[in-house]
């Protein structure tokens, strides 16, 4: 282990670290021969996939409680193991495997099926297939070998589970989950990480729901996965709102985003005392500015107005229909109990 640092360990954590593709699962259909008997499709093309090791010296880091995420020496050997499930309800054979993935301006990317690149020419799994019934979970290693002669610089890759089913239509589906990994090489400390926020500012959509932005620059040497909460305080009438959960995507080293938390269409314009706390593992930020969302567009006011004519217009339309059918009942009633007078 080259003298690494302790791992901590946390089975109970979760399965909240599968990267979004296409959700939580990155699912494709590829042509397939003919089978005799055909697996089922849809659900059972799932898979489950977590990290049950992180270092004790980031504990804090909650990046590297989902992924795994780590600045190693060149010759550096780590081990991390995982847990697999089968959550699907007939027995699957599971694929484990590394597969190249890169962070650009349009975030994490993941690369398709099996593409390597250097990184995920480092990492093995072990096993590297195992089959699970339903619901067992089972664990697997993960062995991450730098070589000696490894470049400086931050890499990224996936540890994929896949399985594979194919539909009555001799489709085959691939279902597939994976723990991102974000690798830095080099000698020394880990390269420091740090980010720039913006003022705050505050708008509507085109359809009147309220907003708050920020723009950010990741300022430091490694990729950054930004998320927070925001708080609205001393707004009309003493009013205040939150925390409202903040995300933006993977942002790459040198890169900017703007990160956009929406909001309740109910909240007034304002103005309010906004408050937004953004970090990427231990690396943190708070932006705070007097912000307004401004009136509501006419499109979305006469939206807005039509439905409540619509609404008004039925309810008289029905009470009228209510009122004459009352009416009605009422003047048989007399009819049917009045009697004739006999002539004197």
């Amino acid at each position: 282990m080259n003298g690494r640092p302790g791992v901590l360990t946390d089975p109970g954590r979760p399965e909240t670290d599968l990267p979004e593709v296409g959700g939580e699962h990155d699912r494709s259909h590829r042509p397939h021969r003919p089978s005799a008997s055909p697996s089922p499709d849809g659900p059972s093309t799932s898979v489950g996939i977590r990290l049950l090791d992180a270092p004790v010296n980031r504990r804090d880091d909650t990046r590297a409680h989902k992924y795994i995420v780590d600045h190693l020496h060149p010759g550096t050997t780590i081990r991390r193991r995982v847990v697999v499930k089968n959550p699907s309800k007939i027995p699957r054979d599971v694929a484990l495997y590394a597969a190249a993935a890169d962070v650009t301006g349009d975030g994490f990317v993941f690369a398709p099926d099996r593409t390597e690149n250097e990184l995920s020419s480092w990492i093995k799994v072990t096993p590297d297939k195992v089959r699970l019934d339903p619901d067992q979970e089972t664990e697997a290693l993960v062995t991450i070998e730098v070589p000696e002669k490894a470049e400086a610089g931050e890499r990224y890759a996936v540890v994929w589970a896949e399985v594979s089913g194919v539909d009555e239509a001799n489709i085959r589906n691939i279902g597939r989950a994976g723990i991102r990994v974000y690798l830095s090489v080099g000698p020394g400390g880990e390269p420091v990480s740090g980010f720039e926020m913006g003022p705050l500012t505050g708008g509507r959509s085109p359809e009147g729901d309220p907003y708050v932005t920020v723009e950010v620059r990741n300022t430091g040497r490694r990729a950054l996965d930004l998320a927070g909460e925001l708080w609205l305080t001393d707004g009309p009438g003493g009013l205040s709102a939150g925390p409202v959960k903040a995300e933006a995507r993977t942002l790459p080293l040198g890169g900017t985003a703007v990160v956009p938390v929406q909001l309740d269409r109910r909240l007034p314009d304002g103005p309010w005392a906004a408050k937004l706390d953004l970090a990427s593992g231990w690396t943190k930020r708070t932006a705070t500015n007097l912000v307004s969302f401004g009136p509501v567009p006419a499109a979305a006011a006469t939206e807005n107005d039509d439905r409540t004519d619509r609404v008004l217009t039925g309810g008289l339309v029905t009470s009228g229909l209510v009122l004459a059918l009352f009416a009605a009942y009422a003047y048989r009633r007399r009819a049917r109990f009045r009697q004739p007078v006999p002539a004197a």
